[in-house]
């Protein structure tokens, strides 16, 4: 028996570890949204739900006993889930921050004191705390299905820029470690939705090993297309028409094109882009929520 609390202890601390690791992922994201003052378009859902989740979870922990581990992994991700929904609001337009109020409202307050109170006074005992369990299985089933939805897109794109490997990887090592503390601690409410986490894990790194390869067959293969700025000169210039190279790569060779103008009054040289090459907008990240 103390084996068992001892296997579960060590892969309870490893689960810590990497599910800290993978809360603080989005990280990068939020600094570019401090950054630039504003939410570039990110969605507040994955947040919101994964603050849920986290919630849920740390309810599920204080009902139980020798969980201390689920409680503080749970905790951090409440944290830093409030931290990021904070910094959220605090750059979101009207729109967005009134649609993720509501979110919010519905979802975190609502729905979760709804579960509070019919379990709290509705059932006792060891009952309320399978009942919590059970009811945190189904939303941590929900959770990583979402991935799902990224996984069509990239078969459907062929393209792997919306699904990083690094995430994929580490979702599923949570999943095995947590599995594994569930399995030692006896508790199928914890094993349980991590059986599903860690196949659609192994399903995200196969896609992406697939469709990384293609994805650079494509490139590869992909006709240049040439970028020409064209700079009206502010005086007159006598030599003939030429252009310029002035930088390049495999697929977009850039070149600049004088032509003779009128003498132009301000100082400044205006430019126009005369073409824009395919993949000039860097794509927005997808988040995949991370659930104990």
């Amino acid at each position: 028996m103390a084996v068992f609390h001892t296997w579960g202890f060590t892969f309870g601390i490893l689960g810590n570890i990497i599910s800290v690791m993978v809360f603080l992922a989005p990280m990068p994201t939020f600094i570019r949204i401090y950054k630039e003052k504003s939410t570039m378009g990110f969605d507040s859902l994955p947040y919101a739900v994964a603050l849920f989740s986290s919630m849920l979870w740390l309810y599920y922990a204080l009902l139980k006993t020798n969980v201390v581990l689920l409680i503080t992994i749970n905790l951090f991700g409440c944290l830093i889930q409030t931290a990021y929904l904070f910094i959220f609001f605090t750059y979101a337009s009207t729109k967005a921050r009134n649609h993720t109020a509501k979110i919010l409202g519905l979802m975190n307050v609502g729905l979760l004191c709804v579960i509070f109170a019919v379990t709290f006074f509705v059932f006792e005992g060891t009952t309320r705390a399978r009942v919590v369990g059970w009811i945190c299985v189904a939303v941590s089933v929900c959770v990583f299905a979402a991935p799902l939805s990224i996984i069509f897109r990239v078969v459907r794109t062929r393209s792997v820029e919306f699904m990083p490997f690094p995430l994929s990887f580490f979702l599923t090592l949570s999943a095995i470690m947590w599995f594994a503390y569930g399995l030692f601690q006896k508790d199928l409410c914890v094993a349980l939705p991590n059986v599903m986490g860690f196949l659609l894990g192994m399903i995200q790194m196969l896609v992406y090993g697939i469709f990384r390869n293609k994805q650079l067959e494509i490139k590869a293969s992909a006709p240049s297309t040439p970028i020409s700025i064209t700079i009206p000169i502010s005086t007159p210039i006598t030599t003939p028409i030429s252009t310029i190279p002035i930088a390049s790569n495999d697929h977009n060779p850039i070149s600049i094109k004088v032509v003779e103008t009128a003498e132009i009054q301000d100082t400044a040289l205006p430019c126009s882009m005369a073409a824009e090459p395919p993949h000039l907008h860097t794509p927005l990240p997808m988040l995949v929520c991370a659930a104990t």
